[in-house]
Parts: structure tokens; C-alpha cells; sequence
């Protein structure tokens, strides 16, 4: 059997969809399982052992550009699928393995997709039993009259030594070095981003306690890297934007423990099995925890979250700005051994 997996845009919940791809591989002896991912994506998926191949995905969040999907599928045709699950919810993204012409087409009902998918779930049917994003995908690798999926496999990510060796030594990187690692970058919005005096304070209380302490993101979140580092009086070493996520992974995996927003770097920090502290504000801890026992979820429960807002709607943030470090000191000592 040859599958092709349409992987979501998020590396989070690509992540979260490896139980899925480990379900696809118990079912089915001797499946060859390939992912069309887009780029950024691409690094993750290429650590699982699941996957056997990642197809580029060219195109843009929210671009139609129906030529070059037609011609995607013509391309993804040559491959002889002999099914699709496509995890995203877009039509768009349904149409590269329509046009394929392969067999079967699995995925969730949505944006008018019943030409396109030939075998469909409904997500707001799955919501009651099944609350988290992981058992829903998860259910795509059963047959129609199942509704609950397989306990779900934890994520893992391969980690390369060499290549986590190169990455230390092309930063200048202490190799014996066991740090925490700081992810204070959420791409879906302030609402999900602990304070950076926050993460600053919790800095200075760590390396009082002889901790050193990495702050790991993308480019994007290099000004937010910045500032802890500035208000940390420098205890904290910020190395967001010096990476790409291959790298940013290897980092993660010489974690001694990793404090991060509800973010793709917290799933990578679950499937990379490191003790982690994960805070949560506007986004739901229960719809997309990180799927790992050493995982410790933070959050408030203030009576308006979980909201999903990338802004707080009443304008004060408290889910994360009355999260205090002292509380995440706590979590951290806990989890340490």
C-alpha cells in the first residue's frame, strides 16, 4: 500500500498527527507512507520513521493557484497512491490528490470538499469523544464504523549526534552544556506569548541556581530573544534567527528541560522526549497538549480562556501576565531531578 499524507501548515499539528501515520503503519504491513508538506514543515517530518519521502508543497497559506496544484496532481499521479488522508481543512488543499485521481480520499467534512473527498469525517461529530486534535487525526486510519481511534503512540523525532555536534560547534556552543531552553515565540499571536520580563525574571532565578539558559526561535522571534536577553543582564543567550528548525531541533535535543509557549517548538520538544514546561494563555492545553508523560501544563484556567484569540479580546492578557515566574520556578524544580 502507498499512502500520501496532505500534512497541515503547522509544525505543531503535524506533529500531532504522527500518531496518525504510526496507526497507518499498524494497519497496514509493508506501507511506504509519503508526506506533502510545505518547507517548513519539511525538517520535522523528515525525523520521523514513519515517513519515507516529503513532497515539497509550494504553495502559500490561503493561494489558490489552480494551475499549479492541477499540475501537482498530475506530478503526485506518476506516484501510484493508492490512498490520501488530507489533514488540512481548506478545499484547496484537497485538490493536488483530486486531480491525482488517487482511489481513496480520507479527511475531515469542510469547505464544501464532497467532489473532492471520497471518504470524510465530521470533526464537530468527534468533538464530544474525542477532545484533543491528535485522537481526531488519529481516526482517519480506521475504517468508517470506528469512532474511537488506537491509544496513541507518542510522537518521536530521530535525533542525529553528528549533526547536533556541528550545530554546537557552528554557534560556539558548549558541547557538555545541559541548558534550559527558552521557545518564547507563539506564530499564532500575543495572546499566546508569556511576558518576555517574565521569562527574564525566571533567566536570572535559574542561573542563580548555576542554570544556563538558551533562547531557541525564528527570526521572527529573534526582537522578543533580544529583549529577555537584554533584561536578564545577559544570563540568558539569545539564538533565535541563527537557526533553521534541522538546527533549532538539535538544540532542543541537549535540553536539560524546555519552558516554551503553546507553540511548534513545544510539540518538538515533546516528540523529542525533554522534560518541558509548557504555558498556556489563550490556546486549550486539553485540544493540543503536548503528547509526552514528562510534559507539565501551566496554566491559569481564568474564566475567559481558553479563548483562541491571537489578541486578548478584554485587552489585559492576564491568562499569561498574571502567570507568575515564580510558578514556573515551581513546575521546573518539580520536573528536575
Amino acid at each position: 500500500m502507498n499512502y500520501l499524507i496532505v500534512a497541515p501548515s503547522w509544525i505543531g499539528d503535524t506533529i500531532l498527527a504522527q500518531p496518525l501515520f504510526a496507526r497507518l503503519h499498524a494497519r497496514h504491513a509493508g506501507l511506504a507512507l509519503d508526506a506533502f508538506a510545505p518547507a517548513w514543515a519539511a525538517p520535522v517530518l523528515a525525523r520521523m520513521n514513519e515517513i519515507r519521502r516529503v513532497i515539497p508543497n509550494p504553495f502559500a497559506h490561503g493561494e489558490l493557484n489552480l494551475a499549479g496544484r492541477w499540475r501537482a496532481g498530475r506530478a503526485l499521479a506518476r506516484e501510484g497512491y493508492d490512498a490520501a488522508i488530507v489533514l488540512p481543512n481548506s478545499w484547496k488543499s484537497a485538490l493536488p490528490p483530486f486531480f491525482a485521481g488517487i482511489p481513496q480520499r480520507i479527511g475531515f467534512r469542510g469547505e464544501a470538499r464532497h467532489i473532492l473527498l471520497n471518504r470524510m469525517r465530521r470533526p464537530d461529530a468527534l468533538a464530544p469523544a474525542l477532545p484533543q486534535l491528535a485522537q481526531r487525526y488519529a481516526l482517519l486510519a480506521e475504517d468508517d464504523n470506528v469512532t474511537t481511534p488506537a491509544p496513541l503512540a507518542a510522537p518521536r523525532l530521530r535525533v542525529d549526534d553528528d549533526s547536533a555536534r556541528a550545530t554546537l560547534r557552528a554557534l560556539g556552543l558548549d558541547p557538555a552544556a545541559a541548558p534550559i531552553v527558552f521557545c518564547p515565540g507563539a506564530e499564532y499571536g500575543p495572546a499566546k506569548r508569556w511576558p518576555a520580563a517574565h521569562f527574564a525574571e525566571l533567566a536570572r532565578r535559574l542561573a542563580a541556581d548555576g542554570m544556563p539558559v538558551w533562547i531557541v526561535g525564528s527570526a521572527k522571534d529573534a526582537p522578543v530573544g533580544d529583549e529577555i536577553a537584554q533584561l536578564s543582564g545577559g544570563l540568558a543567550r539569545n539564538l533565535c534567527g541563527r537557526t533553521d528548525l534541522d538546527q533549532a531541533i538539535d538544540l532542543l535535543s541537549r535540553a536539560r528541560l524546555v519552558v516554551s509557549n503553546d507553540s511548534g517548538l513545544m510539540h518538538v520538544a515533546a516528540a523529542l522526549d525533554r522534560p518541558l514546561v509548557a504555558l498556556y494563555g489563550s490556546s486549550s492545553a486539553v485540544y493540543t497538549p503536548p503528547l509526552s508523560p514528562r510534559a507539565r501544563l501551566v496554566s491559569l484556567g481564568l474564566e475567559c480562556s481558553p479563548c483562541f484569540k491571537r489578541e486578548c479580546p478584554l485587552g489585559h492578557f492576564k491568562c499569561l501576565n498574571d502567570l507568575m515566574p515564580e510558578r514556573v520556578l515551581d513546575e521546573i524544580r518539580k520536573a528536575l531531578p
